[in-house]
């Protein structure tokens, strides 16, 4: 086997990026993945396995705030970003998942996307109901982050498609990102109850 002819990127690149983004247990990682397999070719990026890759000196956030861990989140966050655009060059429509809940962190993703554009999705069910699917998940969290959805109302209101996604199915949610977003990432108008820029109710 030879490679010598073979070109990695195409020419027709993936025309955006999705990135659902969410406090734990709103669902954003099982709709992340729903959503790529939606689509002929895609890639899911898991931030979070990008920082399990740090084998020593990993500091994960934690509530009381630690800079370290708020360094490494941007780390994480700009070597998503730097993956999202070698796919999308590739034809491969990159959806990220994180969680996104300041301003500052996704203005530092939108920074760092180059010239992919990032489409924000935000499912938002509620902190209670985020919290119960914790519970119910095999990857259960010890600490309960449902407080950061104050935060995510307060700093992220305007940004985005928000998505109440507390009784919907993980497919229906898919359904109302792809109204919002396109087939394949270009922003169209949002169909059904899926809302442009507009907090949905805990």
């Amino acid at each position: 086997m030879t490679f010598e002819n073979v070109t990695v990127d195409g020419a027709a690149p993936a025309p955006g990026a999705v990135l659902p983004a969410g406090i734990p247990g709103s669902g954003r990682s099982t709709v992340a993945a729903a959503l790529a397999a939606r689509f002929a070719r895609a890639a899911h990026i898991e931030v979070d396995r990008l920082q399990e890759l740090i084998v020593r000196g990993c500091h994960w956030p934690v509530p009381d705030g630690d800079p370290e861990a708020d360094r490494q989140v941007l780390l994480r966050a700009r070597n998503a970003c730097l993956l999202a655009g070698g796919f999308a060059a590739a034809g491969f429509p990159p959806v990220l998942d994180d969680v996104v809940v300041r301003r500052s962190h996704l203005d530092f993703y939108r920074a760092h996307a180059g010239t992919v554009p990032l489409h924000v999705v935000i499912p938002a069910p509620g902190p209670d109901k985020a919290w119960e699917r914790n519970n119910a998940r095999h990857k259960r969290l010890t600490t309960n982050w449902a407080f950061l959805d104050e935060a995510m109302r307060a700093e992220l209101s305007g940004e985005g498609v928000w998505i109440d996604n507390a009784d919907r199915t993980v497919g229906e949610t898919v359904d109302a990102v792809l109204a919002a977003t396109g087939p394949t990432g270009a922003a169209n108008a949002p169909q059904g109850d899926a809302k442009p820029n507009v907090p949905a109710g805990p």
